[in-house]
């Protein structure tokens, strides 16, 4: 390995270290704000090492890895969402009676996996990242072992992110069978020589290699784990599972279509579009007849993640721009509404359904603005980070004549806003059961007054952010 190499895989290098020191110390010395600190301390160290790795950008270390400013923004991306869940996490556990140390062991894995995956240019690099990042999500759901719902929830996902898997090792199988190559820039040039997705074997390889993906992005018809996952698992990581790993599957798919000219293919774009417009009807829908905040938030992610593919399906530089932004203030939104459910929890008891909110304004005013702020945001109000997001998709829509999924957009987005309203609603009203939620520490109400104040900031002063995911993303297309 030379020097450069070395430098550019700094940021993974160290999270990989960081796991292992937090296995020495809980073998050694079992205390959890140590193993807090000391994760907190890794991922803050590979936050900073980024600038190291950019300047040895871009570089292509074998045929698996490309260290470059779209991967590094993801991994920076990941690194700032695992310290607030990471945080969060802390608080939620602290009144546990299990083992708590070795969860903040297995969250570096899963952000080693996901950090693998955004930089992934190689089939075998996509499923090794993937993978890692899949399994630490099995541990991580289900570490309330003591608690019925979080071991449900985790077999479920563990059976169909198995049989996704499946898919996406056979999809995989296919295209290699066919053109003989799994490395992304290699494939890319083969299928323009060979007539592209014209070959049965490869379309039905893409085909397979999209549901898998699909999978992991809960879009429909691909969605139906999402509600039971999003409810049992623990409050941080269900913020962990909306974030980190859906932003790293369409990151790697987004760097898939992009090396490969996945773009000149109709058949495939019309196949997106469907899932696109099936997501954003069905996730808003379903989410009207729910009374369960998580489960409210599930269905509201799989309309997202619809709003997100119409800049996917667009493409071109300004796609990526659109695809970027959105993802930051669906970061920023999710962990944002997903922390005040972890924060409110007493003892792990979460505070899930809608009337558990009622009168939260009058007992907890600060508490109900931030979570108004969120709720606001990803209903894409104007003023907040979400209104934003939501215009650059538009954008990138109109800029590539995508007129019927824009329009498809704006009708969800006036559906969503109804179910998104009643929680304000809640909030608003009297009651005497607000009296009953537990205090928020000092720690909690930082890390939800810098997500408010930064759903604010995104919102009513884009310009840079925009400007540094433009200037990042300028040498993808």
């Amino acid at each position: 390995m030379t020097g450069s190499e070395f430098n550019a895989l700094l940021p993974l290098i160290v999270i990989a270290v960081s796991a292992l020191i937090v296995v020495l110390q809980v073998a050694i010395y079992r205390h959890h704000l140590t193993s807090l600190i000391l994760t907190l301390t890794g991922l803050v160290i590979s936050f900073v090492t980024i600038s190291i790795a950019r300047a040895s950008a871009p570089l292509q270390i074998t045929a698996l890895l490309k260290i470059d400013d779209f991967g590094l923004f993801f991994i920076g991306l990941t690194l700032v969402a695992s310290v607030v869940v990471a945080l969060l996490t802390y608080n939620y556990m602290k009144s546990r009676e299990e083992n708590r140390e070795e969860f903040f062991i297995v969250l570096l894995l899963a952000v080693l996996g996901a950090s693998t995956l955004v930089t992934s240019t190689h089939f075998a690099s996509l499923f090794l990242g993937l993978e890692l990042l899949t399994v630490s999500l099995y541990v991580m759901i289900a570490y309330l072992r003591t608690s019925e719902q979080p071991l449900e929830a985790a077999i479920k996902y563990l059976i169909l992110a198995a049989a996704s898997s499946a898919f996406l090792l056979f999809g995989m199988a296919l295209v290699y069978a066919e053109i003989g190559t799994m490395e992304f820039s290699v494939l890319g040039t083969r299928l323009a020589e060979s007539g592209g997705y014209r070959s049965v074997f490869v379309l039905m390889g893409l085909g397979l290699i999209i549901t898998g993906a699909g999978f992991k992005l809960a879009v429909v018809p691909f969605h139906m784990w999402t509600p039971d996952v999003y409810e049992g698992a623990p409050a941080p990581v269900t913020a962990f599972v909306a974030t980190v790993s859906k932003g790293g599957m369409l990151a790697v798919l987004f760097r898939y279509f992009i090396m490969t000219d996945g773009y000149s293919y109709q058949t495939v774009i019309i196949a997106i579009s469907i899932i696109a417009v099936a997501s954003m009807f069905v996730g808003n829908f379903l989410a009207l007849l729910q009374r369960n905040v998580k489960r409210l938030l599930a269905y509201s992610s799989i309309a997202h993640l619809g709003y997100i593919l119409v800049a996917f399906i667009a493409g071109g530089e300004m796609a990526a721009d659109a695809i970027a932004y959105y993802l930051v203030v669906y970061f920023v939104t999710t962990l944002g509404a997903f922390g005040i459910i972890s924060l409110l929890s007493d003892g792990g008891d979460e505070k899930v359904a809608i009337e558990d909110y009622r009168g939260l304004f009058w007992s907890r005013p600060w508490l109900a603005a931030g979570f108004t702020m969120m709720i606001l945001s990803l209903a894409g109000i104007p003023l907040t980070a979400g209104f934003i997001g939501k215009y650059f998709v538009v954008t990138a829509g109109v800029g590539s004549a995508l007129w019927g999924l824009v329009i498809v957009l704006a009708i969800n987005s006036a559906i969503g806003l109804y179910y998104y309203l009643r929680v304000v609603v809640a909030m608003l009203s009297t009651s005497d059961e607000a009296e009953k939620l537990p205090e928020i520490t000092v720690g909690g109400r930082i890390i939800l007054g810098v997500l408010s104040l930064a759903v604010l900031y995104f919102g009513v002063y884009p310009a840079p952010l925009a400007d540094l995911i433009h200037s990042m993303f300028s040498g993808l297309i």
